[in-house]
């Protein structure tokens, strides 16, 4: 008797414990079957997004690398804009000595002008895709990163400055934050020196240096200034940020990086330099 009693607790046991691994595998099971229905609606709702801004970095990286073309004569804008004429200047052959006589020498040709920076253009798309680019990592609102885009971009049009140049100087000085002030006085989202530019502000009214607009505006005043004094946009970077030497602190390398990083994230190609 005492044996069958043993014999049946040792079954009992024996079952509970069947149960429970059961029940721990099934609850692993649903637990994992969950995590995946879970990955896999979420890379369904992602892909697209993913794929058309892989598609944008992608054609940015063929626009930016892409050499220069000189077929035809022409070398095409980096901005989609007119074809530009490109003189070859073919030296004449050697005259004879009665010919060179006869005619007077004749003037070497005039080099052609070095082209003027060109500014960058952006669809809609990439438009969106710069502002939800700064929105994110910057903790910006989009309506108000919408409104600095914007003025960039008119900005950088009516000074002949790449916009996303504008943007990158913006991200370093300030991170986007219109009320930035440094220990030294810079204020505002390019941290203009109000001090020494006080005279640019004037026409904007009190306190202009903390408007968004009146500043990026002052800022790329200066910044164009600093460019076209310094001959070349990281020498004017160097300007801006108040070097007087080459060595700038790595300024111009921390606004060049973030300017490629604006371009990749848009989809919006690099304007030529």
């Amino acid at each position: 008797m005492a044996e069958a009693l043993a014999s049946h607790l040792d079954f009992q046991l024996l079952a509970r414990r069947i149960h429970r691994i059961v029940a721990e595998w099934l609850r692993l099971c649903s637990v994992y079957l969950g995590i995946v229905v879970i990955v896999t609606v979420s890379m369904g709702m992602a892909l697209p997004g993913l794929r058309s801004q892989a598609l944008q970095v992608h054609e940015a990286l063929l626009a930016a690398l892409a050499p220069s073309s000189l077929s035809g004569g022409q070398d095409t804008a980096g901005d989609g804009g007119e074809p530009t004429a490109v003189v070859l200047a073919i030296p004449n052959a050697p005259a004879s000595n009665a010919t060179a006589y006869l005619s007077p020498p004749r003037a070497a040709p005039k080099p052609a002008p070095k082209p003027a920076p060109q500014t960058a253009s952006a669809s809609r798309n990439q438009m969106d895709a710069l502002k939800s680019y700064i929105s994110r990592k910057y903790k910006v609102a989009n309506d108000a990163t919408g409104v600095l885009v914007a003025t960039a971009f008119k900005v950088g049009d009516e000074h002949d400055l790449d916009p996303l140049l504008l943007l990158a100087v913006m991200a370093i000085e300030s991170r986007y934050n219109p009320f930035a002030e440094s220990p030294v006085g810079a204020q505002g989202l390019m941290q203009v020196m109000t001090s020494v530019h006080q005279e640019k502000f004037e026409k904007f009214g009190d306190n202009a240096a903390l408007d968004p607009v009146a500043n990026i505006r002052v800022g790329s005043t200066i910044l164009r200034d600093c460019i076209q004094r310094r001959g070349s946009v990281n020498a004017g970077l160097s300007c801006y940020v108040g070097a007087t030497g080459p060595n700038d602190g790595g300024y111009s390398g921390k606004v060049q990086a973030e300017r490629r990083r604006l371009a990749l994230a848009s989809g919006i190609a690099l304007a030529r330099e």
